[in-house]
C-alpha cells in the first residue's frame, strides 16, 4: 500500500514514544495525528509543530484542559509512524493502540471494505464498510482498549468537559485512513462521476441523494442469504439420474447484524406472525428491501423479488444453480450475501495429484538407480472425489456431459457446478522427471500445466525414499560405523553425519555438509572417503576443490586422521595426475580448478568435494561453471554459510550437489525467492513458500550448530556483547557532512547508479565510524584521539594483554588494520596482520607463532582469515566493524570458537553510537531470525531502500554526539 509523498521524515521514528491522539476534520482525509509528551515538554523531533488542547490530571485529582506542544501530523504522513508504534520497543500506549488502529483500516480496505459517501460538508469521501458482524466486533473490542491518552483532545463547548466516545472517535479514525488512501482513475467507474477519484477536496451537494441510497443499501439494519431448497428429486430419480424433474426454490432470509443466532425467512418477517419475525422490529421490512436492492444489482436474477407483496423465494433455472455453484455465489459472498445450500447433497468436487512410477513398488527400493535417468519419467496423475467418494474418470465423464447441477452418482444425489466439473476433466495426466517427482514427495505440492500450486501424493519409490530422507540423522539400516582406517574417535554427531554423506551418495544424490565452522566437517569427509574405498560401487579417487590458504590444512589432517592413504596437492607447479591411486586425495585450488577443469575431467572421480563452496554461490561465475563439468560417482559441498546474501546462492550450491533438485534458476527464483525475498516475510505467502523450501532442502542440507543440545558439550561457554562507544567531535562533523551530500547525490539518481551511490554512502559511514583517517586515506596519519573505537580497543587490550589473554581482532578493512597496526607497534603491543594478499607459507608460520603464544595480537581481514583457521589460543574476539551478514562474523568467531578450544570465548563488537551501525546491529539481529527460515538479503537490501527509509537508517542521532 503505497502512500502520498508528504511521507514522514526521517527523524519520526522517535514519535513512537509520544502519546496520540487523532484529530478529525471534514473531509475526513484532512483529518490530523497530534503527538505529544504527556509531561507537557516539547517533542524531540523535527515536523509541522503546533499546539494541541488536551485534558490531563491536575493537582486537585481533577481534570484540566492544557495546551501542550505537538507534532502534527496529516494522517497519511501518520499512518507509517503509527504501524511502526505497533510493534516498537517503548512505544507510547496511546501512540501503539492508533497503530493497530492503522493495521485494521489497512486489513478492511484490503477486502475492499470501500464505500463512497458525502460529509455534512457535502464532500466526497470514502469509508470502511460494509462490516461484518466480525469486524464490528473487533472494533468494539479495539475501542474498549483505547488508552485514555488516546482521547484526551475534549470536544468543543462542552461544559461539563466531555472526551470524543471511543468507538466513534475510533470508527472516525478508520474513515480517515480510508479516505487518505491513494484514489485512482477506477473510482471514477465505480461512483459514476470523477469526484471520487479526485485528490483534492470536491463538494458535490447533487449528490446526496446518491449518497444516501449508498448508505441505506450498505448500512440497513439486516443482513439477508438465499437458502437453497430442492423439490421433486424422486420425480428427479424416475428420469434416470439425469436432475430433470428437480425444481430448485432461494429462499430469502433475514438475519440481524447484532444477533448471530437472529435469523427468520422474509416471509415471517412480512407477516409477524412468529416471533423471530416480530423481533426484528418495524424497520425490517424497509431495511430488508434496501439490502436486496444491493444484492440484486449484484445478481439481477434477484430483481424480481423487489417488486413481489413479499419477497420470500424465488424459482431458479438450472443455469442460474450452476452461477450460484460458481462466480455468482462468490459474488453475493463478498457483498455479504451467503448462500446456504441442502446439507444432504454432496457438493464439493476435490481433486489431488498422485506421483509416482507407473506400477506399484515391492517395496525394495530398486527404482532408486533410476533417479538421475531424465529418460526414467514417473506419473504424475489425478485423483478426484464428491464427498468422501472417489470417482474414476469415466464417472467424471458422465457428470460432464450431464451439464446439470443435480446428477445422480452412485445411488445418491450430488449438486455440483457443471464448469467446475468440466475444468477437472480437462486436467490431464503426464509425465515427470524423477526429480521433480522427489521434489513433490518431499513438499507435497507441485505446479499443475497452468502454474497453479497444487497439493500432491506420493506414492511407490518416491514415497519411500522422502520417508528415509525425511530426518537426515535419523538412525536406520544406513547408519555406518566408524572406518577401522580412521586414527581418531569421531563424536557422535560426526558420525551421524558420516551416515548421512553416505546414504545421499550412494544414492547417487550428493548433499551438503552446512555445520558451524569448528565441528570437524574435515574429519568427516575423510571419513566418508574411507568408507566408501571399502565399498566396490564408490571406490576412486577423491577430489577436493578449496581455497589455497586451506591446503595445508587438508594435508596436515588426511596425514594425521589418515595415515597411509595417499594425498598430493594439485596446485602452481605440481600439476599432475600420473599413477593416480583409486584410494587417494588430490587437493587444489578453485582457481587451479577453473583453468585445469578439462585436464580434472579427466581422472574419473569417486568423490568430488567443494570445501567452502560459498566460492561456487555464483552460479554464472567461471568457476562455477568449471566444477560443474567435473564428472564424478558424488558430490558433496562443505560450508557453514550455506546463504550468505541471497537464496540464489543456496540453489547454486545445492544444484551442483544434486543437479535439477530445485529446478532451473529462473523457476526457483519465481517460486521461492522473490516471494521469500519481497519485503514481505511475515505474509502468510512468503512463509509457506519458506516451509516449502525447508521440507524440500532439509533432506540434502545437514546444518548442525554449536548451540544444538547435544553437539558440542565440552566447548566452553561463549559471551557476545556489543560495545557502544561515541563518535569523536571529527567524526560527527564529517558524519552528518557526508549524510548530508550522499543524500542529495541519492535523490537525483535512479536505476544501478542510485545503488552504486547508496553503496558508497554507507561504506563512507562505516569507514568514518571506525577512523576519519581510514575515510580520509591520510597517507601519514594520526591516529591517537580521533576515533571512539581505537581509544575502546586501547582500553579492551590494555585489560587483556595484563592477563596475558591472546586476541583476535577482525576488520573487513585491510586499510583500518594497517592503521591498528601502526598504532598498536607505537603503542608496543606486539601484533601480526594477516590479509589476502599473504603467501600460504606464512599464513602457515602466523598460525603457528600465535598458537605458540608468540605472538599476542592478530589482526585479521575478515574476508581472508575468516575460514579455514585453527586459533583456539584465543579467548577473545574484537570485530572492530559489522559486516551485512551475521553468519560472515560467526565464522570469524569460530577461528577461536571451535573444537580444542579449553577456555571461554568473550566476544567483543565495537559499534559507533547513534549511527548506522546502530541499526546494522538491529537488522543483523532480525536477520539471523529470518535465516533460519532460508532468508538473506545483505547490503543488495538497503540499496532498495525508498530515500526516507534510507535516510533514517544513516541519521546521526542525538547519542552518537
Amino acid at each position: 500500500m503505497a502512500f502520498p509523498p508528504d511521507a514522514p521524515p526521517a527523524q519520526l521514528p522517535a514519535l513512537t514514544g509520544c502519546a496520540a491522539v487523532f484529530l478529525p476534520s471534514d473531509p475526513p482525509r484532512a483529518g490530523r495525528v497530534a503527538f505529544w509528551r504527556p509531561d507537557g515538554e516539547p517533542v524531540e523531533a523535527a515536523g509541522p509543530e503546533g499546539e494541541v488542547a488536551v485534558a490531563l490530571p491536575d493537582e486537585d485529582g481533577g481534570v484540566a484542559v492544557s495546551a501542550v506542544p505537538a507534532v502534527i501530523l496529516p494522517v497519511a504522513a501518520a499512518v507509517p509512524v503509527l504501524t511502526r508504534a505497533r510493534a516498537a520497543r517503548g512505544a507510547h500506549p496511546a501512540a501503539a493502540f492508533w497503530g493497530t488502529a492503522c493495521v485494521l483500516a489497512l486489513q478492511l480496505a484490503a477486502r475492499g471494505r470501500l464505500l463512497p459517501g458525502l460529509t455534512a460538508a457535502d464532500h466526497d469521501a470514502w469509508r470502511l464498510g460494509p462490516l461484518d458482524a466480525a469486524d464490528l466486533a473487533r472494533l468494539r473490542d479495539l475501542a474498549a482498549a483505547m488508552p485514555p491518552y488516546a482521547h484526551a483532545t475534549p470536544l468543543p463547548d462542552t461544559d461539563p468537559l466531555e472526551l470524543p466516545e471511543p468507538e466513534r472517535h475510533l470508527r472516525a479514525f478508520l474513515d480517515a485512513v480510508a479516505d487518505g488512501l491513494p484514489r485512482t482513475p477506477a473510482a471514477a467507474l465505480a461512483t459514476g462521476g470523477p469526484a471520487f477519484a479526485a485528490e483534492a477536496p470536491q463538494r458535490v451537494p447533487g449528490q446526496r441523494a446518491w449518497a444516501a441510497d449508498v448508505a441505506a443499501g450498505h448500512d440497513a439494519g439486516v443482513r439477508i442469504s438465499l437458502r437453497v431448497e430442492v423439490q421433486g428429486m424422486d420425480a428427479a430419480d424416475a428420469a434416470e439420474g439425469t436432475g430433470d424433474g428437480a425444481r430448485f426454490t432461494a429462499v430469502l432470509q433475514v438475519h440481524s447484524p447484532s444477533d448471530p443466532a437472529l435469523v427468520a425467512d422474509a416471509a415471517e418477517v412480512w407477516a409477524g406472525a412468529s416471533s423471530a419475525g416480530r423481533a426484528f422490529g418495524p424497520g425490517a421490512r424497509m431495511d430488508t428491501l434496501l439490502t436486496l436492492r444491493r444484492a440484486a444489482a449484484v445478481w439481477p436474477p434477484l430483481t424480481p423479488l423487489l417488486s413481489a407483496a413479499v419477497p420470500d423465494a424465488l424459482s431458479l433455472a438450472d443455469e442460474e444453480i450452476a452461477e450460484l455453484l460458481g462466480s455468482a455465489g462468490r459474488t453475493l459472498a463478498a457483498a455479504g450475501v451467503e448462500v446456504h445450500w441442502p446439507r444432504q447433497l454432496a457438493r464439493e468436487l476435490t481433486g489431488r495429484a498422485v506421483v509416482g512410477p507407473p506400477g506399484p513398488s515391492d517395496g525394495s527400493g530398486s527404482g532408486l538407480p533410476s533417479l538421475l535417468s531424465a529418460e526414467a519419467l514417473l506419473s504424475f496423475s489425478w485423483r478426484f472425489a464428491v464427498g468422501d467418494q472417489e470417482i474414476d474418470r469415466a464417472e467424471l465423464e458422465r457428470l460432464a456431459e450431464a451439464g446439470r447441477p443435480l446428477v445422480r452418482l452412485r445411488d445418491q444425489w450430488v449438486l455440483l457446478d457443471p464448469e467446475a466439473v468440466r475444468a477437472a476433466r480437462d486436467r490431464r495426466d503426464r509425465k515427470i522427471t524423477p526429480l521433480d517427482a522427489l521434489g513433490a514427495a518431499l513438499t507435497g505440492t507441485a505446479e499443475d500445466e497452468g502454474g497453479e500450486r497444487v497439493a500432491v501424493e506420493a506414492s511407490g519409490w518416491p514415497a519411500e525414499l522422502r520417508d528415509r530422507l525425511a530426518d537426515p540423522e535419523r538412525a536406520d539400516a544406513s547408519a555406518v560405523r566408524q572406518p577401522a582406517a580412521l586414527a581418531a574417535t569421531l563424536r557422535d554427531y560426526q558420525l551421524r553425519g558420516l551416515s548421512w554423506l553416505h546414504r545421499m551418495t550412494s544414492l547417487g544424490l550428493g548433499g551438503t555438509l552446512a555445520d558451524d565452522m569448528g565441528l570437524g566437517k574435515t574429519i568427516t569427509l575423510i571419513s566418508l572417503h574411507l568408507h566408501r574405498q571399502a565399498l566396490p560401487s564408490s571406490t576412486g579417487p577423491t577430489l577436493v576443490v578449496c581455497p589455497t590458504s586451506l591446503m595445508g590444512n587438508w594435508q596436515r589432517e588426511i596425514e594425521t586422521f589418515a595415515p597411509g592413504t595417499p594425498v598430493r596437492r594439485y596446485h602452481a607447479g605440481r600439476r599432475s595426475l600420473a599413477d593416480l591411486a583409486a584410494d587417494e586425495f588430490v587437493l587444489t585450488t578453485y582457481g587451479t580448478m577453473r583453468r585445469d577443469a578439462a585436464r580434472l575431467a579427466e581422472a574419473g572421480w569417486g568423490l568430488v568435494v567443494a570445501d567452502e563452496a560459498q566460492h561456487i554461490k555464483n552460479p554464472f561465475s567461471a568457476t562455477a561453471r568449471a566444477l560443474r563439468t567435473l564428472p564424478a560417482k558424488a558430490r558433496v559441498a562443505l560450508t557453514g554459510t550455506p546463504v550468505e546474501n541471497n537464496l540464489s546462492e543456496l540453489w547454486a550450491i545445492l544444484d551442483w550437489t544434486t543437479p535439477g533438485l530445485l529446478g532451473p534458476l529462473g523457476r526457483f527464483r519465481r517460486r521461492y525467492a522473490q516471494v521469500i525475498e519481497g519485503g514481505a516475510a511475515a505474509s502468510p505467502e512468503a512463509a509457506a513458500a519458506a516451509e516449502r523450501l525447508a521440507r524440500l532442502v532439509r533432506p540434502f542440507l545437514l546444518r548442525r550448530r554449536k548451540s544444538d543440545p547435544g553437539i558440542a558439550p565440552e566447548l566452553p561457554p561463549k559471551t557476545e556483547t556489543d560495545r557502544t562507544v561515541a563518535l569523536t567531535e571529527e567524526q560527527a562533523g564529517l558524519y552528518e557532512a557526508v549524510v548530508r551530500e550522499g543524500l542529495q547525490e541519492v535523490a537525483g539518481a535512479d536505476g544501478f547508479a542510485r545503488r552504486g551511490l547508496v553503496v558508497k554512502l554507507l561504506t563512507a559511514l562505516k569507514q568514518i565510524c571506525n577512523h576519519p583517517a581510514q575515510f580520509l586515506k591520510e597517507a601519514d596519519p594520526r591516529i591517537p584521539g580521533r576515533s571512539g573505537k581505537v581509544e575502546l580497543l586501547d582500553e579492551l587490550l590494555d585489560t587483556l594483554l595484563a592477563a596475558e589473554a591472546s586476541v583476535l581482532v577482525f576488520t573487513q578493512y585491510v586499510q583500518m588494520a594497517r592503521l591498528l597496526e601502526t598504532h598498536l607497534a607505537a603503542r608496543g603491543v606486539p601484533t601480526q596482520f594477516l590479509h589476502g594478499g599473504t603467501p600460504v607459507a606464512r599464513r602457515e608460520e602466523m598460525v603457528r607463532r600465535f598458537q605458540d603464544g608468540e605472538v599476542p595480537v592478530f589482526l585479521l581481514s575478515l574476508k581472508a582469515a575468516g575460514t579455514g583457521l585453527n586459533l583456539t589460543r584465543a579467548g577473545h574476539v574484537v570485530h572492530v566493524d559489522r559486516w551485512w551478514n551475521p553468519a560472515v562474523e560467526a565464522q570469524a568467531t569460530d577461528r577461536a570458537y571451535r573444537i580444542g578450544q579449553t577456555q571461554p570465548v568473550q566476544v567483543h563488537r565495537l559499534i559507533a553510537e547513534g549511527t548506522i551501525e546502530d541499526r546494522i546491529a538491529d537488522m543483523l539481529a532480525r536477520k539471523q531470525q529470518l535465516a533460519d527460515a532460508v532468508l538473506g538479503a545483505g547490503e543488495a537490501a538497503l540499496t532498495e531502500l525508498s530515500d526516507a527509509e534510507l535516510a533514517e537508517l544513516v541519521e546521526l542521532r542525538g547519542s552518537g554526539r
